[in-house]
This record gives C-alpha cells, structure tokens and sequence, in this order.
C-alpha cells in the first residue's frame, strides 16, 4: 500500500514538473504565426502561378514544381494542425478563419478534423482506445484470432504502397467527403462547407488552367504532400520501443514521451515539415505551437533524453506491423512464423 501511495506521489510530481516546464512554450506570437502564414503559402500560390506559366513551354517543368508545391502543402498543413489545437494564436476566431483556409487547400474539414485529432491526442498509445485517428494496428493475439479475409484486409493495409501511396488520396479526396458517422452537427456542417468551397476553388483554378491541367497538377501536388504526411504520421507512432498499454497501465506523458517519436530531420526537411519531428513535446502539450517546439525541447535534459529516430533508421520501421504484448513492441509479419514454431525461443516468451 505505501509502495502504490509513493508511486502515485511520484507520478504527480513528475506530471507537476513537465506541465511547469512546457507552461511557457504555449504562448503563442501574432509575428511568428503572421511570418510563417507568409512565408509558407506566399510561395505555395507563386509555385502555382510558375506551373500556370509552365503549361505553356513544357510538362516536364510541371512536375518538379508539383513536388515542390507539395512540399509547401505539407506546411500548410502543420499550420492548419496548429489552428486545430487552437495553439497557431491567442484568439479563437483567428485559429478558426486561418483554420479553414488552410483545411481548404489540404481538402481538409476544419472541424471534423480537429474532433478526430482530439480524440487521437487523448487515447494514444492506448491499446484499449484504439481505432480513432491512429494507424490500424493489431495485436499479435488479434492477428492470429482474425479470419482470413480480416488478415488479408490488414496486411494490405499495411502495405507500404496502399499506406503511402493510395491511402493518402483515398482520405483527402474520397474520405474526407462524408462527415463520420458519429460526428456533431458542426463537425457535419464542416464538411458540406469545406466540400462547397473545395468546388468553388477547383472550379475558379480549372477556369484559368483547363480542367485536365488542373486535376492532373491538384492530384500531384495533393499526392506529394499525402504521401509525405502519411509517412510522418506513420514514423510518429510506429517505431522500434514505442510504449503501448492497456487502460491500468496506460499513462498519459509515458504516451507523450516514450509513443511519440523524436524525428531528427535535416534542417530543410524540418523546415518544411514545420518541426513536428518533435512530436513527443507536440504530445506532452499540443498548446506548443509548432514555432515553439525545438526550443521547448532544448529547454531541458527530461525532452533532450527522448531518443532520436534518424531519417535512415526510420526506414527500417516499415517492417513494423504488429503489437506483441507479451514482449512489448512491435514487430513484423515474420515473427509470426517464430511463434508458430514451438521450438523457437520466442515463443516461450
């Protein structure tokens, strides 16, 4: 009894020092946020007018320049993440406005998103409240107890090319149409009005560029910044020494700290992905904007011993697919045909 009081002691202080610690970092700046507005989609829509002038020389100089655009579209995404958490500036109203700007460009619905995300921060790494906002990830228990349509549903979606390639546009362009079934009127409302202003905006663009044109370079350039969205949110959470828990066990800055990755990116890839590498501070407190985030995290040794996950190693987390829980990590498909043999010391463990 006196071990659970001083445990349950600890664990306060430790929560009392971390919220002290960040406290400081949620402010957010008019300047940073209104020189990042600027600087991120000043050159997006210069991108777009240089591909409209492009159209007439040559596709090939196109399609470098949707790359690039997509590239910008990924930070303006990180800016419409931060206007979700109503952390981008100090007043709501402006959080919403720039909010749905930015959603429109992502074809994102401002509050849908932000409703799902929510629940995301609040459940991660919470192997009973899965299913909202997060990878599908199965146990290894689950695999094996599935039916075999189930385990060929997984497998493919968990395949690198439907995860990073497909299922980014599925989302943006399909998904992200229809309001989730268990969605507020305002998250609803959201998405008619976000589906409204997406027409309008193809409409105005194909009339300048051509309808094929524009498809083909809003397909590119959404295909861009999908594809490098879904493999930050992939690294995110899925990676070697991740912290997964059922409910008894389950702790909230364990979650932040150890089950969200600290992605060390070259500095121009930081740039662009607006420092979310830092996710595990974004995961202790998303009042961080993300202007504030490295500097929150050199702020003091308890975020700096956070291992970091380089781009190189990162790639090796594609042959992550499964939670075991006795050993507690993920591991690949391959590790079932260990456990299938009764002779193989993994599955004595």
């Amino acid at each position: 009894m006196a071990d659970e009081s001083n445990s349950m002691q600890a664990s306060q202080g430790h929560e009392a020092a971390w919220k002290q610690l960040v406290v400081k970092f949620q402010k957010p700046s008019r300047a940073r946020a209104l020189w990042q507005i600027i600087d991120t989609i000043g050159p997006y829509a210069a991108i777009w007018y240089l591909m409209y002038l492009s159209l007439f020389i040559s596709w090939w100089l196109v399609l470098p320049l949707a790359v690039l655009a997509g590239m910008f579209l990924v930070r303006v995404f990180i800016i419409f993440h931060d206007c979700g958490h109503g952390s981008y500036f100090k007043s709501r109203k402006s959080n919403d406005v720039v909010g749905f700007m930015t959603g429109l460009l992502t074809f994102t619905p401002f509050y849908q998103w932000r409703w799902d995300h929510a629940i995301h921060h609040a459940t991660s790494g919470h192997l009973d409240k899965r299913g909202t906002g997060d990878l599908w990830t199965l146990t290894v228990e689950e695999y094996l107890a599935s039916s075999r349509w189930r385990r060929f549903a997984y497998r493919l979606a968990r395949n690198p090319v439907v995860l990073f390639v497909i299922a980014p546009l599925v989302v943006l362009l399909i998904k992200q149409r229809f309001p989730s079934r268990n969605a507020s009127k305002r998250e609803r409302h959201s998405v008619y009005w976000m589906n409204f202003a997406i027409l309008g905006m193809a409409g105005g663009l194909s009339l300048v560029f051509g309808l094929l044109p524009y498809v083909l370079i809003q397909l590119a350039v959404l295909a861009v910044a999908g594809s490098a969205g879904f493999w930050l949110f992939y690294v995110q959470h899925q990676f070697e020494g991740v912290y997964w828990e059922r409910a008894e066990q389950w702790d909230y800055a364990a979650a932040a700290l150890k089950g969200s990755s600290f992605y060390k990116l070259p500095k121009i890839i930081q740039w662009f992905t607006g420092n979310i590498g830092y996710h595990h501070i974004h995961h202790l407190s998303a009042r961080i904007p993300n202007y504030n985030l490295e500097r929150c995290h050199k702020a003091h040794l308890m975020f700096q011993q956070v291992k970091p996950l380089t781009l190189l190693a990162s790639l090796k987390t594609l042959n992550l697919r499964l939670w075991d829980e006795q050993r507690k990590k993920l591991v690949s498909f391959r590790h079932l045909k260990k456990l299938r043999n009764p002779g193989h010391p993994s599955s004595r463990s």
